[in-house]
């Protein structure tokens, strides 16, 4: 433990996700007079059993933090997990801080989590000093500034938000108009990708010597939780996190657009830009990114398809998905619209499935601690949603298995768009696809021991009559749904024999998944 025990005049508590020196905790932070304290904590490594290199991501970054602090001339009061007395839990930690430094004030900046928000709110009667919490700067929309945008819309639709943002900031503006006449060019951005040898890597890191002690800690304290470590590559410093971004926007982010939906055996990154759990711990500043992808295509470097479908996840939907969360909370995280109830396969966890996309996601998933935007929604999270998968275990997954995923982010993608638990609040109809979707967009069907053209019986792909049943029996609920209007049409025309054929096979689908044994993921 690095004590330094002087007296403060502020105590600035500094979180694992908000490793950024442009903090609003820090803003007016005095080397000479202030204590950091960082803390890691048994409560924020278990509340749901993280990916291994999760762990190890996030330790080694706040180490590698708490150096830059120290070079910058702060002192840190960093308690690691394995110092003897850490008491487990953040208001533990600064309870204990604050007896050894007795400040006159504790800064903080707002958490990402509604939970850890709640534990912010005791602290000060906890620790008997004033308790300043300061908003997250990182985000271009406050919480109040979405609630008032949100006030009265009947659809919290994101594309409306979305202009809004690019009007705010500048990006891929021409005066008042969007470049190129048009706000997205998604329609643009859905080509399926073929393999090819001089597809770029996106830079990965040897361990250093932080990481490597990080990773021994973890092999031995979080041994049984999902995940390998032998593929560890992920920056640690912001020097690295600097150079992993340079890398993107030279090498990969031109083709990003047109193949951001795509799918291939034996390559998980493709044209993707992995800088998204270097954007949401601090590491990188989101609109500084932006920036920089919109002055690439200003020169002419890359296409606006491109460019745009970068920027929109990023002050669009990154945004978006943040202000739903903490305008929703805490009862969205209990929604479940279809009443689903199933628990989640095993094979989430094993990948011993013979479905070859959840089989291929999976295991990069455990490889990684990474899979990209279509896998998680058009993959693991279609076949959750069709087999009527409990959300909230749907969510804890998702929580648990990525390098990026924190709540705030990641719950309203689950709930909301993923499985629709919501019941619309964040999208207008649910992400249910058959197994036509998955084969366009990938290579991954024609390796599959199912066939993707069977629709019924036991060589049909899963996806198919799980599609049509999951339409079926949520039918009361989903077929006022102008979007799905047609295909209920279809379903409705559609031969006796042939619909009983597709729910039979998905009972006969159902009943495998009820019947087979649940060891992962609960307890």
């Amino acid at each position: 433990m690095t004590l330094g025990r002087r007296k403060a005049r502020h105590l600035i508590f500094i979180l694992g996700d908000q490793l950024s020196p442009a903090m609003s905790n820090l803003a007016d932070a005095d080397p000479a007079q202030d204590v950091v304290l960082m803390c890691e904590v048994a409560d924020e490594t278990t509340y749901v059993r993280h990916h291994k290199q999760k762990i190890v991501f996030i330790l080694s970054a706040m180490r590698h933090f708490a150096e830059e602090l120290r070079q910058a001339g702060f002192d840190v009061d960093y308690v690691k997990l394995s110092d003897r007395g850490n008491s487990g839990s953040f208001s533990g930690e600064l309870e204990r801080a604050v007896e050894r430094h007795k400040p006159e004030r504790v800064i903080v900046t707002e958490p990402g989590e509604w939970r850890v928000m709640e534990m912010m709110r005791d602290w000060e009667a906890a620790v008997g000093c004033p308790v300043e919490i300061r908003p997250d700067t990182r985000f271009l929309a406050s919480h109040d500034d979405f609630a008032k945008w949100a006030d009265g819309r009947k659809q919290l639709t994101m594309e409306y938000f979305y202009r809004e943002m690019r009007r705010r900031t500048g990006l891929l503006m021409e005066g008042d108009e969007p470049a190129g006449g048009k706000w997205n060019f998604d329609a643009d951005n859905r080509k399926p990708a073929a393999d090819d040898l001089f597809m770029p890597k996106p830079k990965r890191f040897r361990p250093d010597t932080v990481t490597t002690e990080v990773i021994a800690l973890v092999e031995d304290r979080f041994a049984d939780h999902f995940g390998k470590l032998d593929r560890f590559g992920w920056a640690v410093t912001r020097k690295r996190a600097e150079a992993a971004r340079e890398a993107f926007l030279s090498d990969a982010l031109a083709a990003f657009g047109d193949y951001q939906d795509a799918m291939l055996i034996g390559q998980p990154f493709l044209y993707h830009s992995l800088l998204s759990p270097y954007i949401n711990i601090g590491l990188l500043d989101p609109l500084d990114l932006c920036r920089r992808v919109d002055a690439a295509w200003r020169a002419g470097d890359v296409p606006l398809n491109a460019a745009e479908g970068f920027i929109r996840q990023i002050i669009g939907w990154r945004e978006y998905v943040r202000g739903v969360y903490w305008l929703k909370m805490p009862a969205y995280g209990e929604m479940n619209f279809f009443g689903a109830t199933r628990t989640l396969p095993d094979f989430y966890w094993t990948g011993e499935t013979d479905m070859n996309c959840v089989r291929h996601v999976v295991e990069e998933t455990r490889d990684h601690a990474y899979a990209h935007h279509i896998q998680r929604l058009m993959v693991t999270g279609t076949f959750a949603l069709l087999a009527g998968i409990e959300p909230r275990q749907v969510h804890e997954w998702y929580l648990e298995v990525y390098a990026d995923a924190y709540e705030w982010v990641e719950l309203p993608n689950v709930i909301g768009m993923s499985q629709f638990a919501d019941g619309g609040i964040l999208g207008t109809k649910p992400y249910a696809a058959s197994g036509a979707y998955i084969d366009r967009m990938s290579d991954y069907c024609g390796s599959c021991r199912y066939d993707v053209k069977k629709k019924t019986g036991p060589d049909a792909c899963p996806f198919n009559p799980l599609y049509w049943d999951f339409l079926d029996r949520n039918a009361k609920k989903l077929a006022g749904n102008h979007r799905l209007a047609q295909v209920y049409r279809n379903w409705a025309r559609m031969d006796h024999d042939k619909r009983r054929a597709y729910l039979k096979s998905a009972a006969a689908l159902l009943k495998g998944l009820d019947d087979a044994p649940k060891t992962y993921g609960q307890g």
